[in-house]
């Protein structure tokens, strides 16, 4: 049977609960153990994928195509284990599957509550991800902090599941704030006081706190938070703040984190081996040998949190070239009005991530017309492919309009337009093509050099696509298909363009997928290596060597 690791958080949000949570399944993985993660967000939508990234953050994808928290790209990052649909369960998805059994009869006519329909449900979502062949630990992070309201089915849902798993099989490990007041100079232990108190109201017991602090404590201070939260010292662990996110999972250990959480569970297992991540990941963060400036050009830039598996990514292709990645962040309709030279003057790099809507769509393409012309290095995700070729058309086709159907319905020339599976689909959440599926990268190409593979299978979360009625003109104008996803019969055949280059630039490579989420910090993504490698032979004042490219015979899919 597996075991449980509960992370719950008080006083304040954005303390770190997924940071935490994917550092812990990091260290046990290091003794040997196999972990899986979980977690769960009380919020009433089934899913986050109609959430506006101001409101959530970036939209994780997964393997099996759900459309899940950012959190579970920590999850896969720190743990290198891959995550699935039920890795993620809202409220809303809790709820909507207890209507269903409520609507087809199967409560037999007895008033549907949240005690015990909302609260068994949920239990039955945490069990299944511990069902799972040879896991060993399910680590289940709760999201929201102790004392909301919609928090509450989860946590009593986890009050029972401790008991009925019994002692030894699980714990909870409370991520709390000990805040340093400037003024007296004091670390003031009263909120994780009152946040404690606040779970056991609840019935639950903290076994093990995180306490969140900029400063150090004293030992006496670990006393007293110990005595008054009914917790053993050893079990205060002191979660600082640190130069790079990367540290936290050493900074743990340090403290012994990863032997106490063993010693509740009641399993022994040999030392850890943390050797490459701090030597790989850790060391070549924090000390790198070489600066490089990337532009990330997109509509959600105020929110740190919208391109998250961006940034990070692009960090793990600079860990792969032993260089920091300096990520300047430009809103597009910046650039819209002040122009791409004055904005992106400097940069060694352009990357246009993914989004929706038309809003500085304008922006965007004159930075790539901008990364052309200089010969900058340029990778476009998603959207940002989609932007590539509507530039392309435009400047190099010359066809004048061009545009995607999603942003001008009458484009006289839709170089971009609707898959045609998406005809005729109104409903928003879940309808996209989302999910990995195969590609097929043609050799010669600066994809093939990157991927060292004539197959790959990327992540997908989008609704529109190349028109392959114009890949002829684009073609002639220099743009090279680099990667194709075959159709199945059932859908007609033919072919999508899943990765395209230009033929006379150093490095202009873009894709309809979204690399970013299969990056992981020991196993940086192939096109962000490549890319980042391409920025610092810019920066050097190197060129890329040329690959003798030709585009594929595309087979256009019927629409």
């Amino acid at each position: 049977m597996a075991k449980y690791i509960f992370v719950t958080g008080g006083v304040v949000s954005s303390l770190g609960k997924g940071i935490a949570s994917a550092s812990i399944g990091l260290l046990l993985k290091s003794r040997g153990l196999k972990v899986t993660l979980q977690k769960l967000d009380p919020y009433i939508n089934v899913d986050p994928g109609t959430m506006s990234p101001y409101q959530h953050g970036e939209v994780y994808v997964t393997e099996d195509g759900a459309e899940t928290d950012l959190d579970l790209g920590h999850y896969e990052r720190f743990t290198g284990q891959t995550m699935t649909k039920d890795n993620n369960v809202t409220a809303g998805r809790i709820y909507y599957s207890v209507i269903e059994k409520e609507r087809r009869g199967d409560y037999l006519g007895g008033t549907v509550q949240v005690v015990p329909h909302i609260t068994d449900e949920i239990k039955r979502a945490v069990k299944k991800v511990g069902e799972r062949e040879g896991v060993d630990v399910v680590i289940v992070e709760v999201g929201g902090t102790v004392g909301d309201i919609e928090g509450l089915p989860f946590l009593e849902a986890i009050r029972q599941l401790r008991n009925e798993v019994g002692r030894g099989n699980a714990l909870n490990v409370h991520l709390t704030l000990v805040p340093y007041i400037r003024a007296a100079d004091e670390l003031k232990t009263k909120p994780t006081q009152h946040s404690v108190g606040k779970l056991r109201e609840i019935g639950l017991a903290a076994d093990i706190l995180l306490c969140r602090t900029e400063k150090p404590f004293t030992e006496s201070v670990r006393q007293k938070i110990a005595q008054f939260c009914n917790v053993a010292p050893e079990a205060v662990i002191q979660a600082l703040d640190v130069k790079d996110v990367y540290e936290v999972p050493l900074m743990f250990s340090a403290q012994h984190l990863d032997d106490t959480i063993l010693r509740f569970l009641e399993l022994r297992r040999p030392a850890h081996d943390l050797a490459a991540w701090r030597a790989q990941v850790v060391e070549r963060a924090l000390h790198p040998k070489r600066r490089v400036t990337v532009a990330v050009v997109g509509k959600y830039i105020q929110l740190q949190d919208a391109y998250k598996s961006i940034y990070e990514a692009l960090r793990h292709g600079g860990l792969a070239n032993d260089a920091a990645v300096d990520v300047k962040r430009v809103d597009s309709e910046q650039i819209e009005k002040e122009g791409a030279a004055a904005v992106l003057d400097g940069v060694h790099g352009l990357l246009i991530p993914g989004g929706f809507g038309h809003r500085g769509i304008e922006g965007k393409l004159e930075a790539i017309r901008r990364a052309r012309e200089t010969r900058t290095p340029f990778l476009g995700i998603c959207l940002g492919m989609q932007c590539a070729v509507i530039e392309i058309a435009r400047d190099l086709c010359k066809l004048s309009g061009a545009n995607s159907t999603e942003f001008d319905p009458k484009t006289p020339h839709p170089v971009i337009a609707l898959l045609e599976e998406q005809q005729g689909v109104t409903a928003k959440g879940g309808t996209m093509r989302l999910g990995a599926s195969a590609c097929q990268v043609a050799k010669g190409t600066h994809a093939h050099h990157a991927y060292q593979r004539a197959e790959i299978a990327e992540r997908h979360r989008h609704r529109y696509e190349v028109n392959n009625r114009y890949l002829d003109r684009l073609t002639r104008a220099g743009l090279v298909v680099s990667g194709t996803y075959a159709l199945p019969r059932k859908a007609g055949g033919g072919t999508l363009v899943e990765i395209i280059e230009l033929s006379d630039h150093p490095w202009f490579v873009a894709g309809q997928f979204h690399p970013e989420f299969r990056s992981r910090p020991l196993e940086p993504h192939p096109l962000f290596r490549a890319f980042v490698e391409a920025c610092l032979n810019k920066a050097a004042g190197k060129g890329a060597p040329k690959a003798a490219r030709r585009s594929p015979r595309v087979r256009s899919a019927k629409r």
